[in-house]
C-alpha cells in the first residue's frame, strides 16, 4: 500500500517532461506569450481580447499537464477515491489553516512590504471585470490543476524523497516567484520581489495538505476553494 504523502511515484518520462514543463511555465511561456499572441493576431488579421488570450494560455497549459502527467494523475485520482474521507478532511483542515495563518502572516508582512499593492491580484480583479466567465474558469479550475501538479505533485513530491524540509522550501519558493517576477521585471523593481513572501503561507499549507491527504486532489480542492472565495469577495 502506498504510504500517505507519497502516492505512486512518477515515472522517469514524467519526471523529465515534467521538468521541461515546469521550466517553460516559470520562464519560457511568460516571456514568449506576448510575441506569440502578436504573431497569431497578424495571421488572423484581428486582435484577441485579454480574456481570449488568458483562456488560450491556460487551456494549452492544462492540455500539456494532462498529456505529460496523465498516468500519474490517474494514480493520484485512484488514491483519492480509495481515501476520499481523508482527502476531504485534509482539504478542510488546510482551508482553516490557510485563513488563520494567512491573516497572521499578512499582518507581519505589512511591516516589511508596507502598503505595497499585489499586482497579480489587481490583474486578476481587472480580468474578472472584463472577462468574468473565462477568468473564473481559469482561477478556480485550470490554474489549480496546473499549479498543484507542477509545484506540489512534481516539485514537492519528487524532492520529498530527499527530505521533507527541502521539499517544502523549494516548492514554496518556486510557487511564489511566478506570481511576482514578471511584475518586478515590468517596472515594479527588485523591491517588489518581497511581495513573494505573501505566497509562502499558501505554498506551505497546500504542500502540507497534499502530504496529509495522500492525493494531489487534496491540494487541488483547497487551491480551487481559496481562489473561488477570493473571486466571490470581488463580485
Amino acid at each position: 500500500m502506498t504510504r500517505r504523502g507519497a502516492p505512486a511515484g512518477m515515472t522517469r518520462a514524467e519526471k523529465i517532461l515534467g521538468g521541461c514543463l515546469l521550466a517553460a511555465y516559470l520562464v519560457v511561456l511568460p516571456a514568449a506569450a506576448e510575441p506569440l499572441f502578436e504573431l497569431i493576431e497578424r495571421l488572423l488579421g484581428s486582435s484577441l481580447s485579454d480574456g481570449v488570450r488568458d483562456a488560450a494560455y491556460y487551456y494549452v497549459l492544462f492540455a500539456l499537464t494532462l498529456a505529460i502527467f496523465w498516468g500519474w494523475l490517474g494514480r493520484t485520482t485512484r488514491a483519492f477515491f480509495d481515501n476520499a474521507g481523508t482527502v476531504l478532511a485534509a482539504a478542510g483542515l488546510g482551508l482553516v489553516a490557510f485563513y488563520g495563518l494567512n491573516e497572521l502572516s499578512w499582518r507581519f508582512l505589512r511591516l516589511i512590504v508596507g502598503e505595497q499593492v499585489n499586482l497579480n491580484d489587481a490583474a486578476i480583479s481587472a480580468r474578472i471585470s472584463s472577462a468574468p466567465h473565462s477568468t473564473i474558469l481559469i482561477v478556480v479550475f485550470l490554474a489549480p490543476v496546473v499549479e498543484e501538479t507542477l509545484f506540489r505533485g512534481y516539485m514537492f513530491g519528487n524532492l520529498r524523497e530527499y527530505g521533507r524540509w527541502p521539499a517544502y522550501l523549494a516548492s514554496c519558493l518556486l510557487f511564489a516567484l511566478p506570481h511576482v517576477w514578471q511584475f518586478a521585471a515590468a517596472g515594479g523593481g527588485p523591491a517588489y520581489l518581497l511581495v513573494a513572501l505573501q505566497y509562502l503561507v499558501p505554498g506551505l499549507v497546500m504542500a502540507w495538505t497534499y502530504e496529509r491527504a495522500g492525493s494531489l486532489w487534496g491540494s487541488i480542492l483547497l487551491h480551487g476553494a481559496v481562489n473561488a472565495l477570493a473571486v466571490w469577495s470581488t463580485l
